[in-house]
């Protein structure tokens, strides 16, 4: 009849489907030098969007002016804290490459003259030399080097303004994003994605209450173990360990350089311990790498495993081989991802099993295949006759 098209055979639209799959593989592939910014930005919009559903919810606040506070309170606290912090780091580390340029010299003058163990000479001159072309061509340029080093690592005024801009959307238009892809499929199926999509979200959830319980435990756990060596400023030292607990292994490493940096400077403030600056020093950093050792290998993997069902071996295995592969991002992203992924593979599973598309969840609960329509009616006719023939 005229007005009406055929509908595509499954055989053309199985076609059609890879081709697309493929097409989006290879677009991924060309532009994956530039989805880092996008994906930072999923990220802090993932982190910040409770905080709307929070106001929402609460007040009779509407989600823009919601998604606006909260968007602005973030960027004030992200741009106000590291201006903050910057000019008093960058101070107390030119104060630390002063101190260790003043040791570096006592040590060259001690290596420099003869030295006697009992019976023993020693001539450690040829040390001494090298040390003096290491102060030489590192420790004297080490402040220049820093800041390069910044200017190259840092984000460039256009990724960041494509990261701020990417947040704000996200945040905005999330639901209508979901809402508009859920409707993109037939009505029929649109329930199980609506449930597909409350079992992902519960997942990325879960995960971001083990990080919140992980830099709790990492807070609390470095606060004791500095106040214990007397280091000053042991709670401020312990909060920004357990902050940046959420850069798996560099935000970690930084918190435990700055202490070990205050130990170098200060010492400790307990009496009962009348060790050097330098032994108070070695002291924070045995004690940082065995926290941090037990971290690693066990609480972390533990807390994520048990937020997004995994194992905790798989979880372990799974951020060393992304950091490897990702880097930090990687090793931040994995088990989540990875967790969505056994959802979903889980739903496209059953469903090409004819099964039901999710598992019962009562336990003690057997999955049953579907039938259908006509099987049902067969199955509907055959009890009654065998009812009539009783």
């Amino acid at each position: 009849m005229k007005g009406q098209t055929q509908s595509w055979s499954p055989s053309l639209r199985f076609l059609m489907f890879g081709l697309l799959i493929i097409l989006l593989a290879v677009g991924v592939w060309f532009i994956r030098s530039v989805l880092a910014p996008i994906i930072v930005a999923a990220f802090i919009a993932y982190l910040i969007h409770p905080a709307v559903n929070l106001l929402t919810q609460r007040t009779r606040m509407s989600r823009r002016l919601a998604v606006g506070l909260v968007y602005f309170i973030t960027l004030a606290v992200l741009i106000g804290t590291p201006s903050t912090l910057t000019p008093i780091f960058f101070d107390q580390i030119k104060i630390e490459i002063t101190e260790v340029g003043n040791i570096t010299n006592q040590m060259i003058a001690w290596l420099s003259n003869p030295n006697l163990i009992p019976g023993i000479p020693l001539n450690l001159g040829g040390l001494a030399s090298q040390l003096t072309q290491f102060r030489t061509t590192y420790l004297a340029t080490i402040q220049g080097q820093a800041l390069q080093l910044l200017g190259k690592t840092s984000l460039g005024a256009l990724w960041l303004l494509v990261i701020l801009a990417a947040v704000y959307y996200f945040l905005a238009e999330w639901p209508r994003l979901r809402k508009g892809f859920i409707g993109s499929f037939p009505y029929e199926y649109r329930a199980e994605l609506d449930e597909l999509y409350v079992r992902v979200r519960s997942i990325w959830m879960n995960y971001l209450r083990g990080q919140l319980l992980l830099m709790a435990i990492v807070g609390v756990t470095f606060t004791i173990a500095w106040t214990i060596i007397g280091i000053p400023g042991a709670l401020v030292l312990g909060v920004v360990a357990g902050f940046l607990t959420l850069i798996p292994d560099v935000g970690p490493f930084l918190a435990a350089m700055l202490a070990i940096a205050v130990a170098l400077l200060e010492g400790s403030n307990w009496s009962w311990m009348p060790a050097s600056p330098f032994i108070v020093a070695i002291i924070t950093l045995v004690t940082y790498l065995i926290l941090i050792t037990i971290k690693n290998i066990w609480l972390r993997p533990f807390i994520m495993g048990r937020s997004v069902h995994m194992h905790e071996a798989l979880v372990l295995i799974s951020i060393i081989l992304s950091t490897i592969l990702w880097g930090i991002l990687g090793a931040l992203l994995v088990v989540p991802v990875l967790a969505s992924l056994g959802v979903i593979f889980d739903y496209l599973r059953r469903r090409i099993l004819g099964m039901a598309p999710f598992p019962p969840t009562e336990p003690f609960v057997l999955d049953t295949p579907q039938v259908s329509g006509s099987e049902k009616v067969a199955a509907f006719k055959s009890r009654i006759s065998r009812k009539k023939k009783g």
